[in-house]
């Protein structure tokens, strides 16, 4: 019977996603004092991370939310950084795509960096598994990732109300983006579309309520993916 081969993908999932913890547990754990040095309130930050659960996406909507920026250029913002996993669900569909819909739900649902990269790996490893052995794989994946984001953002948050008001942390914020952006440079296309993407938003910095950081993020998107495009053809030659 199939199921101890489902508990297994299972488990082995949960394996795999162990590691990522090291980087999940004090991002949740910054983002949460950082939110409520932000002025929210504990229930609004552990909602925010609920509702939200994207790292990226909610440090910049946070930012921008910190300086008044109108809801409609934050909305714009966060969906220009996390443009990044309609690509992540188009490699996912070919896997995932015939579970029921309350399953896609699901995984849509944790379908982040951290459980698409393992995903996408165990995948490729052990292309033979059945439907059920990878969404058992995901689930595994996501338990150590996505719960802990949760509990690590509201320690954070209870964390943050003990900061003085005068202290002052903000210098966090661009620091924990530096360590985001660093190790996901991998590729020429990447390192492309992130200096475009950075000096982008500097030359627009005067535009009004940040959005810059959004021609930024287009204008890296668009570079990186015209770098890819023109190498690829080269790879083809080699």
């Amino acid at each position: 019977m199939p199921q101890p081969n489902v508990m297994s993908s299972f488990w082995r999932g949960v394996r795999d996603g162990l590691p990522f913890l090291l980087v999940v547990g004090p991002f949740a754990l910054l983002f949460g004092v950082i939110a409520t040095e932000a002025g929210l309130n504990v229930f609004e930050t552990l909602s925010f991370s609920v509702v939200v659960i994207a790292g990226a996406a909610q440090f910049t909507a946070l930012q921008l939310l910190s300086e008044n920026t109108p809801v409609v250029v934050v909305l714009a913002s966060a969906l220009a950084v996390n443009l990044r996993m309609a690509m992540y669900s188009a490699s996912i569909t070919p896997h995932l795509g015939a579970l029921p819909l309350w399953k896609r739900m699901i995984t849509a649902y944790f379908l982040v960096d951290q459980t698409y990269a393992a995903a996408a790996l165990n995948y490729e490893k052990h292309p033979n598994q059945t439907l059920a052995q990878k969404f058992a794989y995901f689930m595994g994946v996501v338990l150590p990732i996505c719960p802990p984001w949760y509990v690590f953002t509201l320690v954070g948050a209870w964390l943050g109300n003990a900061v003085p008001e005068g202290l002052g942390i903000d210098f966090v914020l661009p620091l924990a983006f530096i360590a985001m952006l660093g190790p996901s440079l991998r590729t020429g296309a990447h390192r492309v579309a992130a200096t475009v993407g950075g000096v982008a938003a500097l030359v627009f910095a005067f535009l009004p309520y940040n959005l810059g950081l959004i021609a930024g993020a287009l204008l890296g998107m668009m570079a990186g993916a015209e770098f890819e495009r023109r190498m690829l053809p080269q790879e083809g030659k080699s």
